[in-house]
């Protein structure tokens, strides 16, 4: 079996400027990049586990989600960084485009997004974690330890928020 970093994309992989989706959008969040090639060389796959309620908002298109994904991924290439898969979530309740607006298994923290990696890759839950910058990255799934990093969003005082990507492989026993 594998075991796999999950990774939500805005605001752990990139910056989170609301609903970047433009190539001038991106900005790298270069304290993450050596850790994920380190996790890279201690055999984990990386995959990005991403909600992107712009699309049920109308805010930009799944067209446009994808090929602004392609770019980031092109991006992380080029610094030697290979992300396995991408699961996005374009499904928000509170959405403008009706057939993006309904409640999802596959949004986060609902598990349906890793569940397919766990299918598609032969994932071993338990070896793998998933790292995120607010509560809805806390994935409800038995077995998979979640972390939250520092980032734009307030976080219950009663979670634990690491300062630093070392913290959490460290904590995650990565390092």
């Amino acid at each position: 079996m594998n075991k796999a970093i999950f990774l939500d994309r805005d605001g752990v992989i990139i910056e989170d400027a609301g609903y970047p989706h433009r190539s001038e959008d991106l900005v790298l969040i270069e304290s993450i990049l050596p850790y994920l090639q380190f996790g890279k060389e201690k055999g984990f796959l990386l995959i990005i586990v991403t909600n992107q309620s712009g699309i049920a908002r109308g805010i930009f298109t799944v067209e446009e989600y994808e090929r602004f994904q392609e770019y980031v991924e092109y991006i992380l290439m080029c610094r030697n960084i290979f992300i396995d898969k991408t699961y996005y979530c374009p499904f928000h309740i509170e959405g403008n485009i009706e057939k993006y607006s309904i409640n999802h298994n596959d949004r986060k923290p609902n598990p349906g997004m890793i569940l397919k990696a766990i299918v598609d890759f032969d994932i071993d839950i338990e070896l793998s974690i998933m790292i995120g910058d607010r509560e809805s990255d806390i994935i409800q799934l038995p077995g998979l330890r979640s972390y939250l990093i520092r980032g734009n969003y307030p976080v219950d005082r009663n979670i634990q928020v690491y300062e630093s990507y070392e913290e959490i492989f460290k904590d995650a026993g990565i390092i």
